[in-house]
């Protein structure tokens, strides 16, 4: 165990002697990483931030169902009642409009106040407004609820508004599958940015390499530095593109608050949990070792 902890030891501070004999390179090569990396990181903080504003900023999502005219008196309350006992999973709020509540509210606006006067009586049904609980899929599930709901006695019409609900998840929807895209391109650059680096270094200490292999060094004993170079290449520029990501949120905040503002909400760009973060690191750590590996298993062949 202690030989083997003296090994990576031993390739670790190689790896590290080598990067800063060469410093300016060992920088120019993280800088890009970190360049290329902070692009899916910034993706994610805007689509982790504006994901819960869109749905605070949009209308709420809502079903009306209205009674038939010659429904019974109490229709309106029973049907509110029913959905809150058998739909209290999908629904958040229930309310009952009157038809004369309705009829008043109507009046009240000067486009509709002239055509009501005219009127006998009152043309209006009772509503009842039920508001869906926030969640994923509220297109589909308002639809399964109006279908269900029109079947039922004393029920006239369903009406719901679910375009705009439908426009928010496939505009989100866009963006995950962007942001997705986004991360595969970035990999791809980390992968050409590591072999490379790990390929001119193995060329440039081809004799050194030749020299420990005379003398009995392993295969692994030969690579594992270079491992290490991609490993901690990876995990380094990660940490930087979180750092640059964290100094570019400061002018994009700055720019949004005025258009938040308008809209009345309080909104800021911000990095996504630690949790992810930590996983971000990890995994560009990851990916550089094994570009790294796949790169000096080439490269050592002489």
């Amino acid at each position: 165990m202690n030989a083997w902890l003296r090994q990576h030891r031993y390739a670790l501070g190689i790896t590290l002697r080598r990067m800063l004999a060469q410093p300016f390179s060992s920088a120019a090569n993280l800088l890009v990483m970190a360049l290329a990396l902070a692009l899916p990181i910034l993706g994610a903080a805007i689509l982790v931030s504006v994901q819960p504003l869109a749905r605070q900023v949009s209308v709420a999502p809502e079903l009306t169902v209205f009674t038939r005219l010659n429904a019974p008196a109490g229709s309106a309350e029973a049907i509110a009642t029913r959905i809150r006992k058998e739909f209290d999973a999908q629904i958040s709020n229930v309310r009952v409009i009157g038809r004369e509540a309705a009829l008043t509210e109507l009046r009240q606006n000067p486009a509709w106040s002239d055509a009501l006067a005219v009127l006998p009586s009152n043309p209006l049904p009772d509503a009842v407004v039920a508001t869906l609980r926030d969640g994923e899929g509220l297109a589909g599930i308002a639809n399964d609820l109006a279908a269900t709901w029109k079947t039922w006695d004393q029920v006239e019409q369903v009406q719901l508004d679910s375009q705009w609900v439908q426009r928010l998840e496939a505009l989100l929807r866009f963006g995950r599958i962007g942001l997705i895209f986004v991360a595969a391109s970035v990999a791809m650059v980390v992968l050409a940015t590591v072999f490379n680096t790990v390929r001119m270094q193995a060329l440039s200490q081809r004799e050194e390499i030749a020299v420990a292999r005379l003398v009995g060094a392993t295969e692994s004993f030969v690579r594992r530095p270079f491992l290490y170079l991609g490993a901690v290449s990876g995990a380094v520029a990660a940490l930087l593109a979180i750092g640059v990501a964290g100094l570019a949120l400061t002018p994009l905040n700055e720019a949004m608050l005025s258009l938040a503002r308008s809209y009345g909400a309080d909104f800021a760009i911000h990095l996504p949990g630690l949790p992810w973060l930590v996983t971000a690191v990890i995994a560009s750590g990851v990916l550089a070792a094994l570009s790294a590996r796949w790169s000096v298993k080439r490269s050592t062949r002489f």
